[in-house]
C-alpha cells in the first residue's frame, strides 16, 4: 500500500470515528428533547389531575352541603366559596330572579367574599347586593340562558353595565382594572324546571379551556340539585312548625318561641306583649252554613293577623279558633292599640254568605302583667274571656296574676270546657250554659248554678246549692290546716271540678242498682284521671290544680286509688276533696241505698278515721258540719 492509500484508509477511519460521535451525539439530543417533553406532559398531567381533585372536592362539598339540611343561604354560600377557594376564581356570585309589586328584578342572594364589595364600595358608595339589578340586555346572554347554556366572555363592563344601567362606564372599567378580572363565565340555574338565578364566575384568565366549561356545567347540574334539597329541607321544616290551614305558626314554635322570647326580654330588661283572640260564634257559623266556612271564617282571621303584624311579630293558631300574637318589644298601652286596630279590622271583613265575624281579644305584657310565661298566658286566656262574657267583639287588658280571682279561672275554666265540648253535655244545655257564664258578674250566683248543673248532668241525685256548700266547707277547713290564699283558690277551684270526669262514665253504671263488678270498679276508679289529664289538662291555666284533682280518692292507709299513695304523701287540699265528697254522696240517693241523714253520714265519717282521711282532718271537718248545721 502506498502513502496516499494510507493517508485516505485513515482519513476514512476519522470520518468513520466523526460519523459514530455525530450520530451519538444525536441520541443524546433527541433524548434529552424526549425527556423534555416527558416532563412538561407529566406537569400538564399534574396541573389537570390536581384540577381535577380540587373540582371533586369542590363537588363533595356541594354533596356534604345538600345532606346538612342546612338553609338555602348557607348552601349558597358554601357553593361560591368553593368555587373561589378550591378552582381559584377571583370572585362568584348567584343572582336571583325576584319580584314584588314594583315587578321582577336580579339581586345577588350569595357571594364569595367582601373585598370585591369593598372595591364595589369604594368607587360606586353603594354595596351591590343593595342594587335591584335587571338582566343584561343582549341577545347572546338572553339566548344561553333562554336554552340553559354556559356563556363566557371577557366583555365584563358591557356585563356589569347591563346588570346596573345607572353606573358610569368610565368608573366601572377603572373598577374593573382595580378588580383584576379578565373575563367571566355564567351558568344558567334552574330549580324545578324553573329558571332559578345565575352563577356568575369571574377569572383573572382571559381563556377558558373545554374541561373547564365541561366541570362547570357539571357544577350547576350539582347546584341545581343542591337548590331543590334545600327548598325541600326549609319546605319539611316550615311545615313542621306551620299550621296547615292558615299558614301561621303553629302551637308548638308559639311555646318554643315565647320562652327565648322570655329569655331576651330578661336580659334586655324589655317588655313583650301576647294578644289572645278567639273568633266568636264559630260553632253557630258550622251549624248554620257547614265546617267549610267555620274554616273560611277562620282563614280570614289569620289574614287579617298577616297584614296587620310587623316582620318581628309572631302569629300563631294555637288550634280550632283561637289564635296568639307575639308583640316583641311592645307594653301593654302599645298592645292595646295593635290589639283594637286588630279587632275592628276582623269586624271590617265581609265573608259571602257569613256576613261579618267578629272576635274577642284579651292583652297581656310580660315583665308588667307577670314575670312567669305559663302565668302570662293564663292571664291572657282570662282577659280573652273576660271579653266574651262582656258582649264580645272586645279588647281586655288582663289584671296583674296576683290581682285574678280564683272565680275568674273557675268561670273561664267552665266556659272552656263547656265551648270546646270537653265533657259529652248536650249541645243546647252546653250553649246555654256557656252563656251564662259569660254574661255573668264574678261573684254571681251563676257560677254555682252551673257548677250544680254540669253535675247533675251525670248525678239526678245532686243537691241544688250543694257545690256552693262543698266550697264553703273546704273554704273553712282549708283555714284551720294554716293554707295561704294561694292554696285555698286553688282548692276551690278543685272543688268546682274535681268530679267533672264523671261525665265521661257510662250512665247505666252510675245508676246501675245491683253490686258493681271488679271492672265497673276499676272504669269509676278512672274517673279522677280522666278529669286530671283528658279533661283539664288542655287548659294551660289551671295547671297546679290538677294534680289536687287527680289524688282526691287517695285514702289516708294507702288503699285508694289511683296511685295508692297515702298519708302526708297525699296533698292536703285532695284529702280535704275527699272528706267533703264523701259526705255529700252519703247524704244523697243512690240506686243501691237511700239517702242518709246528717247524723249517719257524720258517724261513717267517724269510722273511717284512720282509714280514708287522718283523726286531725275528721275532727275539723265533724266539727265545722255540727257548728255550721250544714
Amino acid at each position: 500500500m502506498g502513502f496516499f492509500d494510507s493517508i485516505k484508509n485513515f482519513k476514512n477511519k476519522i470520518e468513520k470515528v466523526e460519523s459514530s460521535v455525530y450520530t451519538g451525539n444525536l441520541s443524546l439530543v433527541e433524548v434529552y428533547e424526549k425527556n423534555a417533553r416527558l416532563e412538561a406532559e407529566i406537569e400538564a398531567r399534574t396541573r389537570e389531575l390536581d384540577r381535577a381533585n380540587k373540582q371533586m372536592l369542590t363537588l363533595q362539598h356541594i354533596w356534604d352541603m345538600m345532606n346538612s339540611s342546612k338553609p338555602l343561604s348557607s348552601v349558597l354560600n358554601a357553593i361560591v366559596n368553593s368555587l373561589q377557594g378550591e378552582l381559584g376564581y377571583l370572585y362568584s356570585f348567584i343572582v336571583k330572579q325576584k319580584a314584588d309589586n314594583d315587578g321582577e328584578y336580579l339581586q345577588i342572594v350569595a357571594s364569595s367574599r367582601d373585598d370585591l364589595n369593598k372595591k364595589f364600595k369604594k368607587y360606586f358608595n353603594c354595596d351591590i347586593a343593595d342594587y335591584r339589578m335587571k338582566f343584561p340586555d343582549f341577545e347572546e346572554l338572553k339566548n344561553a340562558v333562554a336554552n340553559n347554556q354556559i356563556y363566557r366572555s371577557s366583555e365584563l363592563s358591557k356585563l356589569i353595565c347591563g346588570f346596573i344601567p345607572s353606573l358610569d362606564e368610565n368608573t366601572v372599567k377603572n373598577f374593573i382594572n382595580d378588580a383584576k378580572m379578565k373575563s367571566y363565565i355564567l351558568v344558567p340555574l334552574k330549580s324545578k324546571q324553573t329558571h332559578f338565578g345565575s352563577l356568575l364566575v369571574f377569572s383573572s384568565r382571559e381563556n377558558v379551556s373545554s374541561s373547564e366549561l365541561n366541570f362547570l356545567n357539571l357544577f350547576a347540574k350539582q347546584i341545581e340539585l343542591a337548590i331543590t334539597i334545600a327548598d325541600l329541607f326549609q319546605a319539611v321544616k316550615e311545615q313542621a312548625v306551620t299550621d296547615g290551614m292558615t299558614g301561621l305558626y303553629n302551637r308548638r314554635y308559639f311555646e318554643e318561641f315565647i320562652k327565648k322570647e322570655a329569655t331576651r326580654a330578661v336580659r334586655q330588661n324589655q317588655k313583650f306583649t301576647v294578644i289572645g283572640l278567639d273568633l266568636d260564634h264559630l260553632k253557630q257559623i258550622n251549624d248554620r252554613y257547614g265546617h267549610n266556612y267555620g274554616d273560611i271564617a277562620i282563614k280570614a282571621i289569620a289574614e287579617v293577623l298577616k297584614n296587620n303584624a310587623r316582620s318581628i311579630d309572631i302569629a300563631a293558631r294555637l288550634g280550632g279558633e283561637e289564635f296568639n300574637l307575639i308583640l316583641p318589644g311592645v307594653d301593654s298601652e302599645g298592645g292595646c292599640i295593635a290589639a283594637e286596630r286588630i279587632r275592628k279590622a276582623i269586624e271590617s271583613v265581609e265573608l259571602e254568605k257569613i256576613g261579618h265575624i267578629t272576635a274577642s281579644l284579651g292583652v297581656a305584657t310580660y315583665l308588667e302583667h307577670s314575670d312567669d310565661v305559663d302565668e302570662l298566658l293564663e292571664i291572657t286566656d282570662q282577659a280573652m274571656y273576660e271579653s266574651k262574657r262582656n258582649g264580645r267583639n272586645r279588647v281586655t287588658v288582663a289584671k296583674p296574676a296576683y290581682e285574678t280571682s280564683w272565680q275568674d279561672i273557675a268561670v273561664n275554666t267552665f266556659i272552656d270546657i263547656l265551648t270546646k265540648h270537653r265533657i259529652p253535655v248536650d249541645e243546647n244545655t252546653s250553649r246555654f250554659l256557656a252563656e251564662k257564664l259569660q254574661e255573668m258578674n264574678i261573684n254571681n250566683e251563676k257560677l254555682y248554678q252551673v257548677a250544680d248543673a254540669v253535675v247533675s248532668t251525670y248525678n239526678p241525685e245532686h243537691r241544688t246549692g250543694g257545690v256552693k256548700q262543698k266550697v264553703q266547707i273546704a273554704s273553712l277547713l282549708a283555714k284551720r290546716f294554716d293554707l295561704p290564699k294561694s292554696s285555698i283558690d286553688k282548692l276551690k277551684i278543685a272543688v268546682l271540678l274535681y268530679d267533672i270526669g264523671n261525665t265521661m262514665l257510662p250512665k247505666e253504671l252510675l245508676g246501675k242498682k245491683e253490686p258493681l263488678s271488679e271492672e265497673d270498679k276499676l272504669s269509676i276508679k278512672q274517673h279522677p284521671l280522666i278529669a286530671a289529664r283528658e279533661i283539664l289538662k288542655p287548659i294551660s291555666y289551671i295547671a297546679d290544680v290538677i294534680p289536687i284533682i287527680e289524688k282526691h280518692h287517695e285514702n289516708w292507709d294507702g288503699k285508694g286509688y289511683p296511685s295508692k299513695i297515702a298519708g302526708e304523701n297525699i296533698p292536703i287540699e285532695s284529702q280535704i276533696i275527699l272528706i267533703i265528697d264523701s259526705y255529700f254522696a252519703l247524704l244523697e240517693k243512690r240506686p243501691y241505698r237511700d239517702a242518709k241523714t246528717k247524723e249517719d253520714a257524720l258517724a261513717l265519717i267517724e269510722q273511717e278515721t284512720g282509714h280514708k282521711w287522718s283523726e286531725k282532718l275528721a275532727k275539723e271537718f265533724i266539727a265545722i258540719i255540727r257548728g255550721d248545721d250544714i
